[in-house]
């Protein structure tokens, strides 16, 4: 089936979430300028930020303010502009709407009228801080840090437990306050701060596990932080659980030695040679 939104260059009518530069104003698609230019409304963050984009590119459209504080009183009125048949687009300050940003109350209210929603990919500065990281390509966004001492402490330990890379928005001005909690949830892990990312003062600041120290001097800007899935010490015996002698015992016979300890190996305190021993061990046994 051809996708209605490219057939006879006819646009398909509905609201349009088209991602904006993260920093750099040049890193914008294409197709999102064009969709932007031929849009009736474009909703805004804040409009004095989204001006100087569309400025830039010589966007002329209607401007309508669209944030978290007047997001579920706009919602009657741009409803009604999108049963006109009228193309609307969604914008945040920088980077993919609804992603910590406004703009669910009224996808949510969208899919009740039946009204299409049509996502842009683009600039994202999650995915672009874990491709720099270096770390496991399985992540999990957590989006802001809780605000209050209790919360941060409550869903940092239960992050801790998951084995995946995990990645955090937080302003530069209160990093030295979560600092202390990471040093203690997050020990085991390596540290990307990614700093403006995209901007003239763009900077990755990397820390290996144990490194993470306070800042001396207040950063600037907003930061993306990255957390690696946990560094075991492999030099370090390690008994192995009850639940990898049980995933051993399965692929024993189906899997080679080998492959069975580079598999258990990936996720597992134990080391790859302990892993074959007891793969070893069992074989024998039998």
């Amino acid at each position: 089936m051809v996708n209605p939104i490219f057939h006879k260059r006819k646009l398909k009518k509905g609201l349009y979430l088209i991602p904006t530069p993260i920093g750099n104003l040049n890193d914008i698609t294409l197709r999102a300028i064009e969709l932007l230019k031929k849009s009736d409304f474009i909703l805004c963050e804040d409009t004095r930020v989204s001006k100087k984009l569309l400025d830039k590119y010589e966007v002329k459209a209607n401007l309508i303010s669209n944030h978290k504080f007047n997001e579920i009183k706009n919602l009657k009125k741009i409803i009604n502009i999108l049963k006109n048949d009228k193309i609307v687009s969604m914008v945040s300050d920088a980077g993919t709407p609804c992603i910590s940003d406004p703009g669910a109350v009224l996808i949510n209210e969208c899919l009740k009228h039946n009204i299409d929603v049509i996502p842009l990919p683009g600039p994202s500065a999650v995915t672009t801080a874990v491709s720099a990281s270096g770390f496991n390509e399985k992540y999990l966004f957590y989006g802001f840090f809780p605000e209050k001492k209790n919360k941060i402490k409550e869903e940092l330990e239960k992050l801790s437990k998951l084995n995946f890379s995990l990645v955090f928005f937080i302003s530069a001005k209160k990093i030295n306050k979560i600092i202390p909690y990471l040093n203690v949830y997050f020990k085991d892990r390596k540290i990307l701060i990614c700093r403006e990312i995209s901007k003239y003062y763009e900077e990755f600041i990397r820390f290996n596990k144990g490194e993470l120290k306070l800042f001396e001097h207040e950063l600037k800007g907003e930061l993306t932080v990255v957390l690696s899935e946990i560094q075991f010490d492999k030099n370090i015996s390690q008994l192995l659980n009850e639940s990898d002698k049980k995933n051993i015992k399965t692929m024993l016979y189906k899997l080679s030695t080998k492959e069975i300890s580079d598999i258990i190996g990936q996720y597992s305190e134990t080391s790859k040679k302990e892993i074959y021993e007891y793969c070893l061990k069992l074989k024998n046994e039998k």
